[in-house]
């Protein structure tokens, strides 16, 4: 007959049931903590971008965003106030030099030139009929002259007999002092004739000059008429891409409002933007290295914009190859504008981890490990940082993105 089992050993039955079971599952949290530790602080080199630090030369640069916009582009503007009639071609066509884009409303335009015309050939004869006028009083003035002067020579030959008479006692001293002073009127009158002659072909050249002259400026305010009246038969200045068109026919255009632009689509500049505080880093001449993607173009700042707009100053980069497959209009850039070069610096390559100036704590290559060190960065460029302190020539960095172990000092590496 069995025994009845008492109270005393039950309880302590059940309570080595229960620490058994405490200490399994400490067990496996333990061992699944653990495996979720190694887990977590083991990379696979492969995984890893590492940089070996070296020395070297920086071509020290500041960084600054870009867009890419063609090399080239126009604006053409209406010269006229005038209204839109037809539209002949729509944004994204080709266009040659003169091809036509679209018409303004004319008519009051080419009237006017008209007009004008008319009153061109009206000065031309205008000028035409004082030159002859001119022409045919000048000539009549100076017939006057050769009949005084035939007069004159007429008159000198008198006095000389009249002389010779008295001087043979056939003629009276009286005789001779009229005829002396009949001649020496007539002297007097013919340089009179002649000081007017004179007078009159000066005043004539110049009236002639006046009036050639209001002819001329006539003429180019008709030039620039008939420019206008031209431009206004809206058509492309050159080969390129049609990339604005104002297609509202009837739309009432003033004069200087755009109604088309045209672009040069295969080739192709950088429109940069940085802060004003690296202004002075910047200058016309200085070389830039523009990225776009894992592509590098080489270029040439051409310009900068003086003045400050909202903490941005502008700048222009000219690139050496500019038909690159990878540009795009309106494309988003990195630029890199070269200010400085540093020589027999330590450095490493460049990457997301880099962020000015300043103190950073880098994973560096320790046999199978990764040990967190404080390293003191300084000036780069789109390749290289400058090593200040921290680390040696030979050192292997981590360079890739590692902010999810921002918390760990040390990892392990699987190969």
């Amino acid at each position: 007959m069995d025994r009845e089992i008492s109270k005393e050993v039950q309880q302590k039955e059940q309570r080595k049931q229960i620490l058994k079971i405490v200490l399994g599952v400490g067990v496996a949290v333990l061992v699944i903590g653990g495996i979720i530790t190694v887990m977590q602080t083991s990379l696979n080199r492969k995984e890893l971008v590492l940089s070996k630090v070296d020395v070297g030369l920086i071509e020290v640069s500041v960084s600054a965003s870009g867009k890419v916009i063609p090399a080239f582009e126009e604006i053409i503007n209406s010269p006229i106030h005038s209204r839109i009639v037809e539209i002949y071609k729509k944004g994204g066509d080709s266009v040659d030099v003169g091809t036509p884009i679209l018409k303004l409303d004319l008519q009051s335009t080419e009237t006017e030139y008209n007009k004008l015309l008319d009153e061109e050939q009206m000065q031309r004869l205008q000028l035409e009929q004082l030159r002859v006028s001119t022409q045919g009083k000048l000539s009549e003035m100076e017939m006057k002259l050769k009949v005084s002067r035939m007069t004159l020579n007429r008159k000198e030959v008198e006095l000389r007999n009249e002389r010779y008479l008295d001087s043979l006692g056939a003629g009276t001293a009286d005789k001779v002092l009229q005829v002396e002073l009949d001649y020496n009127v007539s002297q007097l009158q013919l340089v009179e004739e002649e000081q007017k002659f004179e007078n009159e072909k000066a005043l004539a050249e110049a009236g002639l000059k006046v009036k050639e002259l209001e002819l001329s400026i006539f003429r180019k305010g008709l030039a620039e008429t008939k420019r206008i009246l031209e431009d206004a038969q809206i058509r492309s200045p050159r080969k390129a891409i049609l990339t604005y068109v104002n297609n509202e026919i009837g739309a009432q255009v003033t004069q200087g409002t755009r109604v088309a632009i045209v672009s040069d689509l295969t080739h192709f500049k950088i429109e940069g933007e940085i802060a004003d505080t690296y202004g002075d880093r910047i200058g016309a001449g200085s070389r830039a290295v523009v990225r776009i993607g894992s592509d590098k173009l080489d270029g040439v700042v051409s310009d900068v914009t003086p003045l400050s707009k909202n903490g941005v100053i502008s700048f222009t980069v000219q690139l050496e190859e500019d038909n690159h497959r990878r540009l795009r209009s309106g494309l988003k850039t990195d630029v890199y504008v070269m200010n400085a070069i540093k020589e027999d610096v330590m450095r490493i390559v460049n990457g997301s981890y880099y962020i000015g100036k300043g103190e950073y704590e880098l994973f560096v290559v320790n046999g199978d490990q990764l040990i967190k060190r404080k390293v003191q960065l300084g000036d780069s460029n789109f390749e290289y940082v400058e090593v200040i302190r921290g680390l040696e020539p030979g050192d292997e960095v981590v360079v890739s993105d590692m902010s999810g172990y921002k918390e760990k000092n040390k990892l392990k590496i699987r190969e």
